[in-house]
């Protein structure tokens, strides 16, 4: 992935860089981070985002600033990734929109925070709102049948080609929550301590 924080930086020399590696076949995506007196501008994040579509480059992630030491004076509030988001999204090109992302202190990973478009749903409907505050509703099917799945793909319905596929591949998290196969019920850290006040009881 490339690192461009500001349109500005996307110069000449760096679009026939760009254009080198996306002629010989190398898939470019694109890495920012969102530092407060550079880029916290929704029309700022939509230029960059457009001129590196323009030059072939995907959008990838809009990063939290990290909580590292001497970093404090380009952090920004959440909220104004969210914002800068909220003016992306159908005002540009779905393509052109990255994810906003939070890598998780403590090795948690990248976290998408996204804009929240679900308002409400029921067991028939599903209330959601687009970018420009129009709310609407959309109907659930009436005759869907889940099917259960062991994951014995051999014997599935769907026949769905699996060459290359990796078959070890178990549920985490909150997939393992949803997954037919697997018995879990809740997810609890290992570290929780009313877990280990009942242990110890």
């Amino acid at each position: 992935n490339t690192h461009f924080n500001h349109p500005r930086e996307l110069t000449p020399r760096a679009g026939r860089a760009l254009a080198k590696l996306a002629d010989a076949g190398i898939p470019l995506g694109n890495q920012s981070v969102l530092l407060a007196g550079v880029n916290d501008c929704p029309r700022i994040m939509k230029s960059l985002v457009q001129k590196l579509v323009k030059n072939r480059v995907r959008p990838y992630y809009l990063y939290q600033c990290d909580l590292s030491e001497g970093l404090s004076h380009f952090r920004t509030p959440v909220g104004k990734g969210i914002e800068i988001i909220e003016n992306l999204i159908g005002h540009t090109s779905g393509f052109a929109v990255p994810t906003y992302v939070i890598d998780a202190p403590g090795g948690g990973g990248k976290i998408p925070v996204m804009p929240n478009y679900l308002i409400s749903w029921s067991t028939n409907k599903v209330i959601l709102r687009n970018y420009e505050g129009v709310i609407s509703t959309y109907k659930e099917p009436d005759s869907y049948q889940p099917f259960f799945c062991d994951r014995n793909c051999e014997e599935c319905h769907l026949q769905l080609p699996l060459d290359g596929a990796d078959d070890d591949t178990q549920a985490i998290g909150i997939s393992s929550l949803l997954a037919d196969y697997e018995a879990a019920t809740t997810l609890t850290p290992e570290t929780n301590e009313r877990m280990e006040r009942r242990d110890d009881a």
